[in-house]
């Protein structure tokens, strides 16, 4: 094994591909920045190639089959031998991850950013020696480190991971078979996407989640009305609850989870472990380089993204911020206009955008109402519920609402909670109020064009300022 000097000169350098880095890399050699990215892996990092995107395009195809399923007789259609193919829809998810790969491929190459394929160690605050996948090594030097390495899930020694039967999301991604029988085991973002997934293709799905409600973090009217949403299609939700023992046999899995009340016993065929995350720093060399980590090893960042050593900074999930692909992607650009003393901007991180893709969709930022009573505020909150919405109606989905919460001596936004049908995509309109400091009337006089879902999110504010027409 040798290690060569491979042009020591690059002005930045980042650790993984994914949308932090990436991005990171591409800003960087915006400003005039020689810049490398070094990924052991892939392009496009966990979200792109089994994480957001492959899970979208599957939950698409799950969101028809569950239209044919259950409302094909108020559609007017009729099947003889209805038959669904799942593995059809992880085929799909892997042409999409594919496409998109390449895309960033073609990105980088426009952006003149190199891309080393290897596994990097960081040397000191200006060097990094490089495993390359021929067992050679290579070092380069930069005056700049970026750390994007990300995160994987938390595995519970509790359970075997042997990704066959007790399964990690990664594995639930790609695996071609829909389990007839599934255990989720966390009721956050990931298990609810999976088990609307599961649900809409005919599994029997159980979620298991420790706290009073899943989507925990989440208002807690959203979490009931999730939970009742859930409930009602077929998926059996168990919260205050933990698994106190696992057996595989014979090809089941046997659980017995404590609830609040009693000891109950459930048999399976899978079980997806989603409980949580923990930070990729192995092999990285921070200890010695000196970079310190929080009580969770996540690695400690200020404003600008720069951990405690001169020149190394650390984006995305890697940090423990907030462990979303945009939130990565706009650290990354934070780090890059910083390294270049570009003028920047900073983020706070309660009020920023979350999505979260079970049936019906969630979407919210900014302040729970508990936790705006919680920190003192004087608040006025109002709902519009999509029944009352004449788009939502025409389209059969008719469940959930928007919620608004407003300060009110100020009637500036202190937080927005929807579910319903596509409300993902509604959301950017409140949090861009709340960047530009709108007042709720100031949406509220905003015309909407009819009829659209976004009707729901006018109605609201008219709400707050006592002029809701439709409701």
């Amino acid at each position: 094994m040798s290690t060569k000097l491979y042009n020591p000169n690059y002005d930045v350098v980042i650790i993984g591909a994914g949308p932090g880095g990436y991005v990171c890399a591409i800003r960087a050699s915006q400003l005039g920045k020689k810049t490398a990215i070094i990924d052991k892996e892939w392009l496009g990092g966990v979200c792109l190639n089994v994480g957001c995107i492959p899970s979208k395009t599957i939950l698409k195809n799950a969101e028809v089959v569950n239209n044919i399923r259950n409302n094909s007789k108020q559609l007017g259609i009729s099947f003889d031998n209805l038959q669904i193919d799942y593995s059809a829809a992880v085929n799909k998810s892997r042409k999409v991850s594919k496409r998109l790969t390449k895309g960033i491929e073609h990105l980088l190459k426009k952006n003149k950013v190199d891309f080393i394929k290897g596994k990097a160690q960081i040397v000191s605050n200006n060097s990094i020696v490089i495993k390359l996948p021929t067992g050679d090594t290579k070092q380069i030097s930069a005056s700049d480190i970026v750390i994007a390495t990300g995160a994987r899930p938390k595995l519970p020694s509790q359970f075997n991971v042997d990704e066959k039967q007790i399964i990690s999301y990664q594995t639930a991604i790609l695996q071609k078979d829909c389990p007839k029988s599934v255990a989720i085991i966390g009721g956050g973002a990931i298990g609810v996407e999976f088990a609307t997934i599961w649900n809409s293709y005919g599994s029997q799905v159980s979620i298991i989640e420790t706290m009073n409600d899943i989507l925990p973090k989440e208002d807690e009217d959203i979490s009931k009305e999730l939970n009742k949403s859930l409930t009602k299609s077929g998926i059996k939700i168990y919260t205050n609850s933990t698994v106190k023992d696992v057996n595989c046999t014979n090809g089941k899995i046997a659980l017995s989870i404590l609830t609040t009340n009693d000891l109950k016993s459930i048999n399976v065929d899978q079980v997806l472990i989603a409980i949580g995350f923990t930070p990729n720093i192995e092999g990285l060399n921070l200890s010695k380089v000196g970079v310190e980590f929080d009580s969770n090893n996540f690695i400690r960042i200020n404003d600008n993204m720069s951990t405690n050593v001169k020149n190394i900074y650390a984006i995305g999930d890697v940090t423990g911020k907030l462990l979303l692909a945009h939130v990565a992607s706009a650290q990354g650009i934070i780090a890059a206009e910083t390294i270049s003393q570009h003028p920047t901007t900073s983020l706070n991180y309660k009020m920023l955008p979350k999505a979260t893709y079970c049936n019906p969709e969630v979407a919210s930022f900014g302040y729970t109402e508990n936790e705006a009573v919680e920190a003192g505020y004087d608040i006025k909150t109002s709902k519009f519920q999509f029944r009352a919405n004449g788009k939502a109606l025409s389209m059969g989905a008719h469940n959930g609402w928007v919620k608004i919460i407003s300060e009110t001596k100020t009637d500036h936004i202190l937080g927005a909670h929807l579910i319903g049908p596509q409300v993902t995509e509604l959301l950017p309109e409140l949090s861009l109020a709340y960047n530009l400091n709108l007042t709720t009337l100031d949406v509220a006089q905003n015309i909407h064009a009819h009829p659209t879902l976004s009707e729901a999110i006018m109605e609201t504010a008219q709400g707050l300022n006592n002029k809701m027409i439709h409701q």
